[in-house]
């Protein structure tokens, strides 16, 4: 049995998981997508002359600007990074005081460590888009301060 539950629970976390989250992430936006599509129809059907292009892109989603895509990076990069640090200092100490099997330890230092090197190259990350996209952004900017004008 316990053989069994050995060769599940990394299939389980391995390939279930990540297919359930997927399947999830296209579900919900299918739903989305669906709800937009019955609204529309809805609107048709009470004002056959309305500007549908108009509704549409008051319903849609709104796009997340470089800069705030690069701050979420930073973001998450800084938490990531944090929490890395935190468990590899929790190591440390355990491995100072003791009470924790070596294994145990080992695991949750190398797990530390994983999370350490995904918070920098995002950090990373956030550095070098900032740099190669700072026209970009300044553009995006200008053409909301062109948009906020007009209204």
């Amino acid at each position: 049995m316990k053989e069994l539950v050995a060769i599940l629970v990394p299939i389980a976390i391995g390939c279930v998981l990540p297919l359930m989250i997927v399947w999830f992430v296209i579900r919900k936006k299918m739903n989305e997508t669906n709800q937009r599509t019955q609204i529309v129809l809805a609107a048709i059907e009470k004002n056959p002359d309305m500007d549908i292009e108009e509704l549409m892109k008051k319903i849609s989603p709104k796009n997340k600007l470089l800069k705030e895509k690069l701050l979420a990076k930073l973001l998450w990069g800084s938490i990531i990074t944090f929490l890395g640090v935190a468990l590899i200092g929790f190591c440390i100490i355990q491995a100072f005081i003791g009470g924790m099997t070596t294994i145990a330890l080992q695991n949750f230092s190398l797990f530390g460590v994983v999370l350490l090197g995904i918070g920098i190259a995002f950090l990373i990350n956030y550095k070098t888009g900032k740099r190669m996209l700072a026209k970009e952004i300044e553009a995006e900017e200008q053409i909301l301060v062109a948009q906020a004008e007009n209204k």
